[in-house]
């Protein structure tokens, strides 16, 4: 679990500190207070692999110009037992540090070493985390929303484990309220109109129109019959809905299990009421003083905490609010099941949530810093250069079911990580289908399985992947076996970055650079028929960078092939 980027970012600024301090003694720099040392990676490699900025943040209090300071800290810098090879100046005053390859070479080793666990790190310490997402109306099918959200918060929930966190996935189930009524209701008049004809009562405008409920209601008939005709209405509908709803829920778990999405917990709304939390914390709210009434129903002052204006959390008619809900259930996460860090994704029509929910979890004595709330963005997709809104199988409007079967779990979870969480996401259907290498995800597989084939064409000549200790890796000296060791060697700060930012779209793109840099070593630098010694350390390169595009891809939760 060695991040070697880091380790040296932090031996670099240890060596400019002490130098600092050298030249503060030594009275070239007056005494001065040394800020936070940032170490950057330049753009161009002619300016090494480190830079700092530090002499041009000293300027004013050192009362020189930062080309001045800069040398003063390079005469003092001492690198000796470092990897650090040579240290100049550029620009204004940039410190620059070039390395020796060494710890190209000991990023192998490392590699070769950890294997699957390459890449890991520990900078979460075993914090409790959840990250709770997709969180559909279990009402219907699951859509495009549900599909962005779910790639990109398992692909959070996955970095975050690689990074240290003990994490929990999450789903809440919305089965409380209005939309369970309105379930209810549909579910009623589709049932009266299967069995005495669709004249027999209307079906209601704001019902739900999907296919779903009619053949929920053709089942229930099949198994029961008319049983419920004569049943009072809240008892038929109760009846209908909890036959009905379990099957529904059951086909999102199933559709997010094909879509390599596992749920830890699926937390029911409706146990915050049958638990007595729901009134529980809105009674707290009262007694803390963060309620009063207006119009015979019950108001939460967020706007005191923080968001825009106050909302209603007991309606006139006596009956809860969602938003009640959101902050009882949000008590829960954090004071009932004691998470340090509780992460939300929502769609783009919950942007108005973020403060609120915020100022929710502030009024029952939460931190609001420890709940993070990412707004991800709309998907377009794209079918012939045009937007595709219907599913070729069924002239409906595309499911996640649908997708997955156009264009596979591998191409809908690649392409819903290429792009930022607040980024509109277009996604080109016919691009994800495609076998070649503009497609991102089958240029990577691609990668991966053409290592896996060299691999076994070399096992099946007698030539194995060597012990490591007994290979010279010394003799990795070319510009593409050099840039394809340093992309291996930022993996686990790029999990760093990711937990981090919470962006896994970085994954994607890194994974991306793998491959390309992988392919231009492959055009260029022969492993089969060279010298035993080159071919072993080249095996070595090969291997490695089949370890680390597997280990992205299984964050990912996208197969690796090794044979295509």
């Amino acid at each position: 679990m060695i991040n070697i980027v880091d380790d040296i970012r932090q031996s670099i600024k240890d060596l400019v500190k002490q130098s600092i301090l050298k030249s503060i003694e030594n009275g070239n720099i007056p005494e001065v207070e040394i800020p936070e040392i940032s170490i950057e990676t330049p753009r161009e490699k002619q300016y090494g692999e480190f830079s700092t900025n530090i002499a041009m943040q000293l300027t004013r209090a050192a009362k020189k110009a930062p080309r001045q300071i800069a040398e003063m800290i390079i005469n003092e810098i001492n690198p000796e037992g470092t990897y650090v090879e040579k240290v100049d100046c550029a620009g204004p005053g940039f410190i620059n540090f070039h390395l020796k390859n060494d710890w190209l070479y000991d990023a192998l080793k490392i590699i070769q070493t950890e294997k699957e666990d390459y890449g890991k790190i520990n900078i979460g310490k075993g914090q409790k985390v959840m990250v709770e997402f997709v969180s559909a109306n279990p009402t219907g099918p699951l859509h495009m929303g549900n599909a962005r959200g779910g790639a990109l918060g398992d692909c959070i929930a996955s970095v975050l484990e690689a990074a240290g966190y003990d994490v929990t996935r999450e789903f809440y189930i919305n089965d409380a309220g209005n939309q369970i009524e309105k379930f209810g209701i549909s579910l009623e008049a589709r049932y009266i109109q299967l069995l005495k004809g669709e004249d027999a009562v209307e079906f209601p405008e704001d019902g739900y129109h999907g296919e779903d409920i009619i053949e929920h209601m053709k089942e229930y008939i099949n198994l029961y019959g008319d049983k419920l005709l004569d049943a009072e209405p809240s008892e038929r509908r109760k009846e209908l809905v909890n036959f009905a709803l379990p099957r529904n829920i059951n086909r999102i778990r199933e559709g997010l299990e094909q879509y390599g999405i596992k749920f830890d917990v699926w937390f029911s709304e409706q146990s915050l009421y049958d638990s007595g939390e729901l009134w529980e914390t809105i009674n707290y709210l009262k007694e803390k003083g963060w309620t009063y009434e207006k119009d015979n129903a019950l108001w939460f002052k967020a706007s005191e905490l923080g968001a825009d204006k106050d909302d209603v959390i007991v309606r006139s008619n006596g009956f809860p609010t969602y938003f009640a809900s959101d902050i009882a259930y949000h008590r829960n996460k954090f004071l009932k099941r004691n998470f340090d860090r509780v992460i939300d994704l929502l769609g783009a029509d919950h942007h108005g949530h973020v403060a609120r929910m915020k100022a929710g979890v502030s009024a029952v004595g939460v931190d609001p810093s420890k709940l993070e709330i990412i707004i991800f963005q709309l998907v377009r997709l794209y079918r012939n250069g045009e937007i595709a809104r219907m599913s070729k199988r069924t002239g409906k409007a595309i499911s996640l079911t649908d997708l997955l079967e156009e264009v596979g779990k591998d191409a809908a979870r690649f392409f819903f990580n290429m792009k930022a969480s607040g980024s509109h996401l277009d996604f080109d259907l016919d691009l994800a289908v495609k076998q070649s290498n503009e497609n991102p995800v089958y240029y990577v597989q691609y990668a991966h399985a053409r290592i896996c084939s060299m691999l076994r064409l070399l096992e099946g000549e007698g030539v194995k992947v060597p012990q490591i200790e007994d290979v010279n890796l010394g003799l990795l000296q070319t510009s593409e076996e050099i840039e394809l060791m340093k992309k291996l060697a930022e993996f686990p700060d790029e999990i760093r970055i990711c937990a981090q930012t919470l962006e896994p779209s970085r994954l994607t793109h890194y994974v991306l650079d793998v491959a390309s840099l992988f392919h231009s070593f492959y055009n260029a630098c022969r492993v089969k028929g060279e010298e035993e010694n080159l071919m072993k350390a080249r095996i070595i390169l090969v291997d490695s960078t089949r370890i680390v595009i597997k280990n992205v891809l299984d964050i990912l939760s996208i197969s690796a092939p090794e044979r295509m």
